[in-house]
């Protein structure tokens, strides 16, 4: 059963779920490592992205490198945000639990769960996101925390488009925690202590 997505489920010993959203080329096993690295004990349910651009899976299309297809976007976090209301019943754990960790892409769709679907995440860990659209209505984020990680030096991430995602998300109540690191585009080993250290 997929749920409407290709996955991976695996079981914890702890309260806390790990939605982890690979980035572009990646799949539903790439960041497994990463989530038990960070969690341990977690649960983890893992989604592949359900477009192909060119032979690599992706959570939405765009229309150019920074580009997104908001139409697209919007069909794929509903999808995205369905998927996992069925997980949580098809394997018994609560919506309250569930923490995204994303990166790139993986980022950018979580970052869209919390602007148009907040209701299926408690948390978000947005590694290297930028902003995925700016929602006509503004969520209640009241009750949910956000980790960004930006890059100090990402060729792909703009710092205005990612310290305007963070004010976004602030500007609806979200508990939000910024951090630029010194890297580019890639996941660091100072990405993961610092992640480590937020969810504990």
């Amino acid at each position: 059963m997929d749920l409407g997505f290709k996955h991976t489920c695996l079981a914890g010993t702890a309260g806390r779920v790990v939605l982890a959203l690979h980035g572009t080329g990646g799949d539903e096993h790439d960041l497994v490592p990463l989530a038990q690295t960070l969690a341990p004990g977690a649960a983890i349910l893992s989604p592949r992205g359900r477009v192909n651009e060119s032979g690599s899976n992706r959570f939405f299309r765009r229309l150019s490198e920074g580009v997104f297809d908001l139409d697209d976007l919007k069909l794929q976090t509903d999808a995205l945000a369905d998927f996992v209301g069925l997980a949580a019943r098809e394997y018994g754990f609560g919506l309250e639990n569930v923490t995204a960790v994303g990166f790139s892409n993986g980022a950018n769709i979580a970052a869209a769960l919390m602007l148009l679907r907040p209701e299926v995440l408690h948390e978000a860990i947005l590694i290297r996101a930028m902003v995925p659209l700016e929602p006509e209505l503004g969520a209640n984020l009241h009750s949910k925390r956000v980790l960004i990680l930006s890059g100090e030096h990402d060729p792909l991430v703009p710092h205005d488009d990612v310290d305007h995602l963070a004010e976004m998300l602030r500007a609806r109540g979200a508990d939000v925690t910024h951090n630029y690191l010194p890297t580019g585009h890639q996941l660091t080993r100072q990405d993961i202590g610092i992640a480590t250290e937020w969810l504990a």
